[in-house]
């Protein structure tokens, strides 16, 4: 795997807290406009720029994007956004309830991605891939980081204890109470060398980016007037965290109806299909057992373990879709059905009840998250993911480095 350091843009330290922002997807425009009012330095204004134009402006048109350049430009000149002098890698430490990862912020070869080194698992859509590339080209920035994995190397290892032994260069608490620690690292060498050894990384989250940044370095090259040279564009901002340091948590279901059956009907189904038990905990205990509330209680449906060479089969959305939703409930296609939604394990099973309480859902499920394992096994097989299957927590803070493009 090709890594290199880059001259980050990066906030002054007592500016860091004030600048980093959660990621442009997690939140709507509402959301992003609440977040950062009274806030000017919130990195919301470059990755959510519609929030500093009329109401309702379109996030994806041309207008948006150029507020998202003219904001880069601003926190430039305000020496919000100050640029190292030289090349250098960095450590950022997320601890979120006692737990922490740690990952190395480097910039990846976009032909490792071309070349199938660093692996994907999710399709991405046309429309969010051209909102991407459209942002990304006109900051000319990478101005969020993709979300790496690898299997863990005790080399890596030992070279991130020697670095964090040192203070850090930012230190932080955020109202949602995840710590954000970083470090600079300027002996890059040793860390270049080490990923150097391995053969493979997988994105875990940002695909809609990271496509979006090879569409960028491609159009770039075509029109290279100097070709042989290397430009950044060629090579894309990532956080790079060992794998065994990682927390997926579970993507649960919704279903809005009861495709026609009576709640008594439903459960006589599913007595027919799974092995069904009352009272059951609301977070499943382990694989091959999905955790179901309606009518005001919890009830465990649990299957055998699945054999089967292809990895995708013997996954617990899987077998929900293809014993469950669709033939009981009639969700043939999960990615397009508006009678499903999709909720993220931070939420908690407490989000699942109140919307069945309300009426607002018919039934939920929760499931047992996905691991990481299973979702290397099918990168790995060139296959993909289907819709919803990881949610990967805590999420990166935006702003505290960019990548510049030229």
């Amino acid at each position: 795997m090709r890594i290199k350091p880059f001259k980050a843009l990066h906030p002054p330290r007592e500016l860091a807290a004030q600048v980093a922002a959660v990621p442009y997807d997690v939140v709507d425009t509402a959301e992003a406009a609440a977040l950062a009012r009274g806030n000017p330095w919130s990195f919301l204004h470059v990755t959510r720029p519609e929030i500093d134009l009329p109401a309702g402006a379109d996030p994806h048109g041309e207008a948006a994007y150029a507020q998202a350049r003219s904001a880069f430009d601003m926190f430039r000149r305000q020496m919000i956004l100050v640029e190292e002098p030289q090349p250098c890698y960095y450590l950022y430490r997320l601890t979120m309830k006692g737990r922490s990862q740690t990952g190395l912020v480097a910039c990846c070869a976009v032909d490792d991605y071309i070349e199938g080194v660093i692996k994907t698992h999710e399709k991405t859509r046309q429309d969010k891939e051209d909102d991407r590339t459209h942002h990304i080209d006109r900051v000319n920035a990478h101005d969020e980081p993709i979300f790496v994995t690898y299997r863990d190397s005790a080399a890596v290892d030992a070279l991130a204890a020697a670095v964090m032994s040192s203070p850090p260069l930012y230190d932080f608490t955020p109202a949602d109470g995840i710590r954000n620690t970083l470090w600079r690292v300027e002996a890059t060498e040793p860390l270049t060398r080490a990923f150097q050894a391995i053969p493979t990384a997988y994105i875990a989250d940002g695909h809609h980016r990271s496509a979006a940044s090879v569409r960028i370095a491609r159009e770039r090259r075509r029109t290279e007037s100097l070709p042989g040279v290397d430009r950044e564009y060629n090579w894309f901002m990532a956080v790079i965290f060992p794998a065994g340091q990682l927390d997926i948590l579970p993507y649960n279901r919704c279903v809005l109806d009861w495709n026609g059956l009576t709640a008594a009907a439903f459960l006589a189904r599913l007595k027919t299909a799974f092995t069904v038990t009352p009272e059951a905990p609301p977070t499943p205990a382990g694989p091959g057992r999905v955790s179901v509330f309606l009518e005001g209680r919890w009830w465990g449906v649990a299957w055998p373990p699945v054999v089967s060479p292809d990895p995708i089969a013997a996954l617990d959305v899987t077998v929900l879709q293809d014993r469950l939703l669709e033939p009981i409930l009639g969700i043939r296609d999960p990615r397009t059905d508006r009678r499903i939604e999709f909720v993220g394990g931070i939420r908690g099973t407490g989000e699942l009840e109140e919307r069945v309480r309300s009426g607002r859902a018919a039934v939920a499920f929760s499931m047992y998250p996905t691991q990481v394992s299973q979702m290397m096994a099918i990168a790995d097989a060139g296959q993909i993911m289907p819709p919803k299957s990881t949610w990967f927590e805590p999420k990166l803070r935006s702003g505290l480095f960019v990548h510049r493009l030229d």
